[in-house]
């Protein structure tokens, strides 16, 4: 359904890959849809089509580009020591150069999703990117060393109750901080929206996916001719 098309950061002019799902009837707005630790994977690539179904052009950046261009991985234990290596060696400063450049090529309004590390560039967007309308991350762990920055958007966050890479104090910290922040946690574990992984909790990723086109929808995504 999507293409692969070419994005220049803002951070350093390098230009990296994405892929772009667009939309076939009317348009709600634009979605930057960000990676797992894991690349732009067939899963990501099919979360992009299901979000273009309902009317967002979705464009989701290749953030790793820089050290393995067109990096894909599985859930083994080798592909997540690369995902988590090549994680820590993508500094958040590049991240929202990277995330400015997928927001600008969108025409408004545009909103910012992402699952696991995408999660934590979720919040990174709402907090330093300029055009965004809202935005919902997902269990992202990494979220807790951006804690004390502020979204300037609203932003709802989806956490697992019994994710064990996330501990309860970590969420209480960023509760603690912001307290008017919508946090949601389901009975499911880490990654539960992803149907290729142990912990896919299929009511929650609905669930989680219907308040995510809610918040949307109450920022500017309703439907349009263009």
């Amino acid at each position: 359904m999507g293409e692969t098309i070419r994005l220049k950061s803002r951070f350093d002019g390098f230009e990296l890959a994405a892929y772009h799902a667009g939309v076939a009837d009317a348009r709600r707005g634009g979605l930057v849809l960000v990676q797992e630790i894991f690349g732009v994977t067939d899963h990501i690539r099919a979360l992009c089509d299901g979000f273009a179904e309902d009317g967002y052009e979705v464009i989701a950046p290749s953030f790793y580009d820089r050290i393995e261009p067109g990096f894909e991985a599985d859930y083994g234990p080798d592909a997540i020591a690369k995902g988590v290596k090549y994680s820590t060696e993508t500094p958040w400063d590049q991240v929202a150069g990277d995330l400015q450049a997928a927001i600008d090529a969108l025409e408004p309004p545009v909103f910012v999703t992402g699952f696991c590390w995408g999660g934590a560039a979720t919040w990174l967007a709402a907090c330093r990117c300029d055009g965004v309308a809202a935005a919902s991350a997902f269990y992202g762990r990494r979220i807790s060393e951006l804690k004390d920055e502020t979204p300037k958007v609203p932003i709802i966050l989806h956490f697992g109750k019994t994710d064990a890479s996330i501990p309860p104090e970590k969420i209480a910290e960023i509760e603690a901080l912001h307290p008017d922040l919508p946090i949601h946690q389901y009975e499911a574990g880490h990654g539960f929206v992803s149907d290729r992984r142990a912990d896919y909790a299929p009511d929650a990723a609905k669930l989680a996916r219907l308040r995510t086109l809610q918040v949307f929808a109450r920022n500017g995504g309703g439907r349009s001719e263009a």
